[in-house]
């Protein structure tokens, strides 16, 4: 009975290494600052409601007030979507 042929294996290459460049910063200087400055200013709107008891920031909103805060708010983390 004839042997089988015995094929040969090809040495084992590893891929070539992937190099990335990993930028530390967000390549969008705009959105860090905005999205802190909705943040406080939510916060600040907020407070002021309540430490002047209705009077500030607009007095007209009443308690609607709040809602403009929580806004505010919003649109900062609606903002934070845009960090890289």
């Amino acid at each position: 009975m004839p042997k089988s042929r015995i094929r040969k294996k090809d040495d084992f290459t590893p891929p070539p290494a992937k190099t990335t460049n990993l930028k530390m910063s967000s390549g969008r200087g705009w959105v860090a600052p905005l999205m802190l400055a909705m943040f406080l200013i939510g916060l600040v709107w907020i407070v002021m409601f309540y430490v002047s008891e209705g009077d500030l920031p607009i007095a007209a909103m009443g308690n609607w007030n709040i809602v403009c805060g929580f806004g505010f708010i919003a649109v900062g983390f609606g903002v934070s979507t845009q960090w890289k």
